[in-house]
Parts: C-alpha cells; structure tokens; sequence
C-alpha cells in the first residue's frame, strides 16, 4: 500500500477514459497534436487550457475530461514529440553510427519545435511511452558497446543536451539572419572566425593565438558535420573507448 501511495502519477498513470459517463468524443493524441501545433504557431506561451478548447472548437471545461491540468498537457506535448521519432531501425550493428543517428533525429525534433527545449527545463524528468521507448531503443543501441549501465545513460543524456544545444543555435541563426543589404551577420560562423582571428592577432592572447595558428583555417560552416563530429568524439570517450 505504501508503495502504491509514493509512486509518482502522471497524466499516463490513469485510463484515458473512465468505466462510465459517455464515449469520449477526442483521445489525448489528438488533443496533444492540437496542442504542438498551437506552440508551433504562437509559442509555447501561447498554450494554455482555454486557448486550446478553443482551436478544438470546444468548452475549456470539455478538456478537463481528458487532462487534468495545464502541466499534464505539456507532459503530453513532449511525449507527442518524442513519438515523431523512427526507433524502427534495427540494433547491434554499428553502435555509434546508429546512435549518431538518433541524435541527428532528437536535434531535427528540436528544430522543429523550438519551444521544447524550455518546456523540458521547466517539467524535470517526467517520460512518457514515447519517451521510455526511446531510450530503451537507445540502450539496445548500446548494447555492444563497452561502458557501464550508467555511463551508457550519461551518454544518452550527453547526446539529448547537445541536441538541444545545436537545435537552438540553429534556431537563433535562422531568427537572426543576414542583414537585407547582403553584409554577413554578426552571427555568422565566418564573421565570428574573423573576428577571433583578429583579436588573436593582436598578441595579447598568446594561446589562443597559438592555437588558432596550429588549427589553420576552419573548416566550412556546416552544423550537421560538426554535430556528428562531436558526438564521434566523445560518445566513445563517455564510454571508455577513447575516439575512433
């Protein structure tokens, strides 16, 4: 009994329906599909329970019937992005090309909707179905390789925060732009190169300056490239292998 009373509930831990009353006119997939296209299109602020029964041409109260708060509809949210990603691939093959690959999918994700990224930092750790599918899709991805049961799960979680990172870098440069004259923008990577570049030169920071020198000129701007880079590095490094 005791067990039962601290176990965690979520918006998944009771029926979609109940035993009685009448058949329910939406499920909450369709409620939460409603829900991400409404944050796609005004942001996440946007969300709210009202106006959410209003797209659905609906009473705010109708919704109550399927979630029980505003928070429970960003948990659905979430598990409702996670469920776009293909965890239909087989594993046991190429350990590191196949997770680079669901990275690749999680930071796609991300870009899509940008708003996820500050609704996962504001509702912790709560994992719906989806997202207890994908990491057990992750962890079968691991399975060859070498590492701890914990250093494995450190590493998916390495692989969602750079995610998050690339996905709103990408984000803030699509938002930012170049400016309508046709002057590269303070953002971009090749302004921000030249810019380094010429503070090093100054001789002021000498290892930066040296390292700059050794590293030669940066290779073309291209996030997919570096994202993968990355994460070649230092997944195999996480895990005890050192780089490939």
């Amino acid at each position: 009994m005791a067990d039962r009373e601290t176990r965690p509930t979520t918006v998944w831990s009771r029926p979609e329906r109940g035993a009685r009353g009448p058949a329910p006119e939406r499920s909450r997939t369709q409620i939460a599909a409603a829900a991400l296209a409404l944050a796609d299109a005004e942001g996440l602020a946007a969300v709210s329970m009202r106006a959410l029964a209003q797209r659905l041409g609906t009473g705010p109260a109708s919704l109550y019937r399927y979630v029980g708060s505003r928070d429970e509809l960003l948990d659905l949210m979430a598990d409702a992005v996670a469920g776009e990603l293909d965890l239909s691939g087989a594993t046991g093959g190429d350990w590191l090309g196949d997770l680079v690959g669901l990275a690749l999918q999680s930071r796609d994700a991300h870009v899509r909707h940008p708003w996820l990224a500050d609704l996962n930092d504001r509702r912790g750790e709560v994992l719906g179905p989806h997202a207890i599918d994908y990491l057990d899709h992750a962890l079968g991805i691991l399975a060859p390789a070498p590492g701890t049961a914990g250093q494995k799960l450190e590493a998916i979680g390495l692989l969602g925060g750079l995610a998050v990172l690339f996905a709103r870098r990408e984000a803030t440069a699509m938002s930012t732009g170049a400016p309508a004259t046709g002057a590269p923008a303070a953002g971009d990577p090749a302004t921000r190169a030249a810019h380094l570049a010429a503070v090093a030169a100054e001789g002021r920071h000498p290892h930066l300056l040296a390292a700059l020198t050794a590293a030669g000129a940066p290779p073309p701007a291209d996030r997919d490239a570096l994202f993968v880079r990355l994460l070649r590095r230092l997944l195999p490094a996480m895990l005890g292998q050192g780089e490939p």
